[in-house]
C-alpha cells in the first residue's frame, strides 16, 4: 500500500452531502430565484398606477433600473464572498435584504423612496439567481444536470408570462403596494426551509479571495451618473415644462463624469488581480461579439417590457390587468424563441444563422412599430409583439449556449455570467434612454394630437429607434461572430 500523502482536494461550496428532505429544500433554493426573476417582470403593468399616486413621471424608469443595476453589480460580490462564507449564509443574507426591501418598497411614500427601497430589493436579488445555481449544482449529481437546465427555463418562462398579469391583477383588485408585499409570505417560508434544511459550508480559510472592490464601485458610479444625466434631460427647467438642453450643467456634468469614471474603470481593470470584467477576454473574437449583441439586444427587450403596458393604459385606457393580457404575444414569442433555440443549437451544434435570423426578427418587430398609431388594430400590434418575442427569445438562450461552447472550458463560467451582467447593464442603459425620449415626444405632442395618439408615437418612436438600433447593431455583431460548429459539453452527437 502506498503511503504518498494524497494532494488536498479543491475546495468546495458543498460536497453533495446527504440531505434529508432534499425534494423540498430544492423547492425552496428555487422559489427563492423565481422570486428575484418574479421582482423583474411584475412591477411594469404596475408603473403607470404607481407614477400616478406617487408623482415621479421623469423618473418612471428608476424603478426598473435601480433594481437592474443593483442586482447585476452585486453578483461578482455575493460570488466572490461565498468562497470565504459559504453559499447558506450568502443566500440566506440576500434573500433577506430582498424581503426587507420588498417590504419598504410597499410602504413608500414616493417615488425616490421607491427607487432607493428597489435598489435594496436589487441587493439581495444579486443573491438569489447565481448563488442558488451554484447550490443546485453542489447538491445535484452531473448527470441530473440537465433537468436544472430545464427547471431554470421553466422559471424563466414563468416569470416572464406570468409577471405581468399577475402585477395587472394586483394591481386592479388589490393595490400596488401588493406586487412587493406578496413577496413576504412565500419568502418568510423560503427563508424557513432554508435555514433548516441547508446544510453547513466547510471552507478551506487559507484561500485568499480577491474582490474587485473599487471596479465595482467606479462601474456603479459611473453607470449611475449616465443614468441621471439622461433622466436630468427629461426634466422641465425650474417647473417652466421645457425640457432642459444637452449643454445644461444637470445633464451635461452627470454625462461627462460618467466618462470619466469609465475610463477609469478600464484603468483600474488593467491593474487588478481580479477584474470585474477581465479585459483579457475581449481578445476572443466570440466573447467579444456575443456580449456586444447580448448588450444591444437588451435595447428593445427592456423598452418592450416597460413601456408596452403603459401604452396600453395610456393610450387605450385599459386596467392594468388587461395590459398584462396584451403583452403576452411577446412574452409567448419569448418563451418560445428560446426553446426552439435551445433546442436546435444543442442538436446542430451550430448557432450563427439561427441568431442572426433571430435578431433580423427582432429589428423588423421595432421597425413595424414605428408605423404605432392609437387606430393600429389589436390583431396587428399581437403581430408585430410576437416578432419581438421570437427576437428576443433566441438571444437568452442561444447566446448562453454559443459562448459556452466557444470559450476556453476554464473560461464557460466566468464568460456565462458577464453574459447576463452586459444584458443588464444595456437594459438599464436603454431604459433610460427610452424614458428621455417619451418624456419628450409626449409633451411636444399631447397638446396638439392629445394623450392617447401621443402615447401611441411616443411608444412607436422608441420601438423603432432604441429597439431598432439595438437589434441592428445586435446583427452585426452576430454576423461578425465566428462560425463553425460548437464543442458543447454532453451535446446530442
Amino acid at each position: 500500500m502506498s503511503t504518498q500523502t494524497a494532494p488536498p482536494p479543491v475546495p468546495t461550496a458543498l460536497a453533495r452531502p446527504a440531505v434529508k428532505g432534499m425534494g423540498l429544500l430544492l423547492v425552496a433554493v428555487f422559489g427563492g430565484m423565481f422570486l428575484a426573476l418574479l421582482d423583474s417582470t411584475i412591477v411594469g403593468t404596475a408603473l403607470p398606477r404607481i407614477v400616478g399616486e406617487l408623482g415621479g413621471g421623469s423618473l418612471y424608469t428608476w424603478t426598473v433600473t435601480a433594481y437592474l443595476l443593483s442586482s447585476t453589480i452585486t453578483v461578482p460580490i455575493y460570488g466572490r464572498l461565498s468562497d470565504v462564507f459559504g453559499r447558506k449564509n450568502l443566500l440566506i443574507t440576500g434573500l433577506g435584504l430582498f424581503l426587507l426591501g420588498s417590504l419598504l418598497c410597499a410602504w413608500s411614500p414616493d417615488m425616490g423612496w421607491l427607487i432607493a427601497f428597489r435598489a435594496l430589493q436589487g441587493l439581495g436579488a444579486g443573491a438569489l439567481i447565481p448563488l442558488s445555481l451554484a447550490l443546485a449544482s453542489d447538491l445535484i449529481p452531473p448527470e441530473k444536470m440537465g433537468r436544472m437546465q430545464g427547471i431554470m427555463g421553466v422559471l424563466m418562462g414563468t416569470s416572464m408570462v406570468g409577471g405581468p398579469y399577475l402585477g395587472g391583477v394586483l394591481t386592479d383588485n388589490v393595490s400596488w403596494h401588493w406586487i412587493f408585499l406578496i413577496n413576504l409570505p412565500a419568502g418568510v417560508l423560503i427563508l424557513a426551509v432554508m435555514l433548516w434544511k441547508l446544510p453547513k459550508t466547510t471552507r478551506d480559510r487559507s484561500v485568499k479571495v480577491r474582490i474587485d472592490y473599487a471596479g465595482i464601485a467606479v462601474f456603479a458610479l459611473a453607470i449611475s451618473a449616465l443614468l441621471i444625466g439622461l433622466t436630468q434631460k427629461s426634466a422641465s427647467e425650474g417647473g417652466t415644462g421645457e425640457l432642459r438642453e444637452w449643454t445644461d450643467w444637470q445633464v451635461a456634468g452627470p454625462l461627462g463624469a460618467s466618462v470619466v469614471l469609465l475610463a477609469l474603470f478600464v484603468l483600474i481593470e488593467t491593474k487588478v488581480a481580479e477584474p470585474l470584467i477581465p479585459l483579457g477576454l475581449f481578445k476572443n473574437r466570440a466573447y467579444t461579439t456575443f456580449n456586444l449583441a447580448s448588450f444591444f439586444g437588451a435595447f428593445g427587450m427592456m423598452t418592450a417590457m416597460v413601456f408596452l403596458p403603459r401604452f396600453f393604459q395610456d393610450a387605450h385606457r385599459v386596467s392594468a390587468t388587461d395590459s398584462g393580457l396584451r403583452v403576452y404575444p411577446t412574452m409567448i414569442g419569448i418563451v418560445v424563441g428560446s426553446m426552439v433555440a435551445s433546442v436546435v443549437i444543442a442538436r446542430t451544434r451550430r448557432f450563427k444563422a439561427l441568431l442572426a435570423g433571430s435578431a433580423l426578427l427582432l429589428l423588423a418587430g421595432c421597425v413595424l412599430f414605428s408605423q404605432l398609431s392609437f387606430t393600429t388594430p389589436t390583431w396587428t400590434t399581437a403581430i408585430w409583439m410576437g416578432l419581438l418575442g421570437l427576437g428576443i427569445g433566441p438571444m437568452l438562450s442561444g447566446l448562453t449556449i454559443a459562448i459556452q461552447g466557444t470559450v476556453a472550458p476554464e473560461h464557460i463560467g466566468l464568460a456565462t455570467g458577464k453574459l447576463s451582467f452586459f444584458r443588464q447593464v444595456g437594459g438599464s442603459v436603454a431604459l433610460a434612454v427610452a424614458g428621455t425620449l417619451y418624456i419628450q415626444d409626449v409633451r411636444a405632442d399631447a397638446p396638439v394630437k392629445g394623450i392617447a395618439e401621443a402615447a401611441s408615437g411616443a411608444t412607436g418612436s422608441l420601438l423603432a429607434w432604441v429597439g431598432g438600433i439595438g437589434a441592428l447593431i445586435m446583427l452585426v455583431a452576430l454576423l461578425a461572430a465566428p462560425g463553425g460548429k460548437l464543442k458543447l459539453r454532453g451535446a446530442p452527437r
